[in-house]
Formats: C-alpha cells, structure tokens, sequence
C-alpha cells in the first residue's frame, strides 16, 4: 500500500510521463501501455508512450491516432521525450537490455522510474517495483494495479471501456487466447471487463483475422517445408532466414505464435523458433510440462522469461543454428537429470 501511495504520489507531481515497453512489442506490450496510458489521460495527464521499434499492424486498432513513438524510426523526437520527462514508467520488461537502444536512454535518465512487470528476477535499477510473476500478464498486473490505485484514492477516475478493451487485448494475446499461464485472478478479470462492455469476439477478430494475406502463406510454408521435429529430443525447431523474410516481403509481428505451433504435436515438450536479424540471431523458446525454456534461455541463450516462455540472442552462424539448439538443449536435459540425482 505504501509503494501504492508513492506511486500515486509521483503521478500528481509528474506533468511529463514517458512510458516504454520492450523491443518487438507485443499484445501484452501495447496493451498494458495503452491501458495505463488511458488511465493516466482521464486523470488530467498527457504521457507519451515509446517503444524500441514497430509492433505488428494487427495491434494498431489500440493506437489508430498514431501516437506511440518507435525508437528506432523517430529517435531524436523519442530522446527528446524521455530527456524532458519526469516519470519513466516501465512496462513488460525486467531489464533495460529488453529495449536495446531506447535502453541508453531511459538508464541516463536521474528521474524515478516505476517498473510493472510480471518476469522473473526484474533489475534493481527501478524506485517502485510492481512485479507479480504468477500473472498471466502485465495487463493483469496493471489491471489490479489501477483498481487498488482507485481504491486507495477515491479523487483518481477509474478504468474506462478504452483502456479495457487494451487490457483485455494484452490478457487474451499473452496467455494464447487463455490457453496458458491463467490462475483464477486472471478469469476474473476478464469476466470484469467483459460486464464493462468490452466485446471479446471484436477483439479476437481483430488480432486473429487480421493477418496479411503473406503472413499465412509463410505460416504454411514453415509448417510443411520449415519445421522439424526431433522425437529423441522431444522438440520442435523452426528457422526464418534473411532469405525467407524476402520471400514472403516480412514484417515486423509476422511470425506471432509460429513458436508455439510444434508445441502441438504428440510427444513434442520444447519448441524453438529463431530468425536471422542483422548480426544476431533471434531466439524465442516455448514449452509445455515441466520443461523449463527460462533456465534454458539463461543458461545457454543469453536471454530468460517465463518457466514456459522465454526468448533471448546467439551470435553464431545462421547455418549452425540447429545444431546449436540439439546440442543445448542435451546438455540442459543432463544438467537437469544430474541435479535431480544429486537432490535423490
């Protein structure tokens, strides 16, 4: 309750907020942004929201005025902002690697910055902390966030249906249509929104069947030309070139859920989609069980998560990616068998 009141404290002090999101921003990402910004503006504010770099068009109904700045195609402008700035509010990420560039420029900032977030071990570089990581998302975060914020100051005006229909976007999107990741708080919340007015079927129609015509077409090829399944390994691999985002005229937030599609298959735990960037090689890891992909990350992928869902980077070869990825992943399935026989 006290970080509550400072929080609310810093928000009335406060007449330029920035808020920022991670690199490749996703549902979870815009959506909290958008929900907290919509909060922020009926209560007398005018934020300004930053991300390192473009987030998917099939997102772009929850900013149809334009106003979220990307980084990397409106730098000195999004410098500008976040140099002017008072309060740095930062959402869905734990550490200021998880927005590259934009990074430099929030840590040289001296102003306080509050963290909302719902990964593992967040950095200790933020003054207040909202981190809950048994949420399904930091739309739920966020969400419960502003209720209590309401609660604990009867002057601050509540959530409107706009920043609903952005929260609920962020929720829907980041447990995979309410497949993973839920507890009992996370259903609640959305029966909440829903009594608000917000329409479930317009959102799901908007994110899931508004797909360019050539990010299908690509999602067929990489299941019938691209994917492999390893049985032994009990994993699922997929790999977007340089050479196959030309083919099929790639964009940014084209290869959503590709990723989980292996998980799919019988007998298949762990699934890893990488895809070729200029001088690194993007990596996002999925899984199903026990498996855990956040220590995989961490230990051999320079990056972390969610037990179930983690991403990160490897420096090699775009030709030795396979082989990196099976061989990884034997020595993480020999760590884990050596610990559970140490602990026995």
């Amino acid at each position: 309750m006290d970080k509550i009141k400072d929080f609310i404290s810093l928000i009335s002090d406060s007449e330029k907020i920035v808020l920022v999101s991670h690199i490749n921003p996703d549902g979870d990402a815009i959506g909290s942004l958008v929900g907290m910004k919509l909060f922020l503006e009926e209560n007398g504010k005018h934020p300004q929201v930053v991300v390192p770099n473009r987030f998917p068009d099939f997102l772009s109904f929850l900013d149809e005025q334009g106003s979220i700045m990307a980084y990397d195609s409106s730098r000195d402008a999004a410098d500008s902002a976040v140099n002017a700035a008072d309060l740095i509010i930062c959402m869905d990420f734990n550490s200021l690697k998880r927005i590259d560039a934009l990074g430099d420029a929030v840590g040289a900032s001296s102003v306080k910055k509050v963290l909302v977030d719902h990964h593992l071990m967040p950095d200790n570089i933020f003054d207040i902390t909202f981190s809950d990581v048994s949420a399904s998302s930091t739309c739920e975060v966020a969400y419960y966030l502003i209720k209590e914020m309401t609660a604990c100051n009867g002057d601050l005006k509540g959530m409107t249906l706009e920043s609903g229909i952005a929260f609920y976007t962020g929720l829907m999107t980041d447990t995979n249509n309410f497949a993973n990741s839920v507890r009992p708080q996370t259903f609640g919340m959305a029966c909440e929104l829903l009594e608000m007015g917000v329409e479930k079927e317009d959102i799901q129609f908007k994110v899931y069947s508004g797909f360019r015509e050539q990010r299908m077409r690509m999602m067929g090829y990489m299941l019938y030309e691209n994917m492999k399944i390893f049985e032994k390994e009990k994993a699922g691999f997929m790999l977007i070139t340089k050479e196959l985002k030309e083919k099929f005229s790639f964009e940014d937030g084209d290869s959503e859920g590709f990723v989980n599609l292996p998980l799919n298959i019988k007998g298949v735990e762990v699934s890893g989609l990488f895809t070729e960037a200029d001088g690194y090689i993007k990596v996002s890891l999925r899984s199903k069980g026990d498996f855990s992909v956040n220590r995989l990350a961490r230990a051999h992928f320079n990056g972390g998560g969610h037990e179930r869902a983690a991403g990160g980077k490897i420096f090699i070869p775009v030709e030795e990616v396979e082989s990196y990825f099976l061989s990884k992943l034997e020595e993480y399935r020999h760590m884990i068998c050596c610990t559970e026989s140490g602990r026995q």
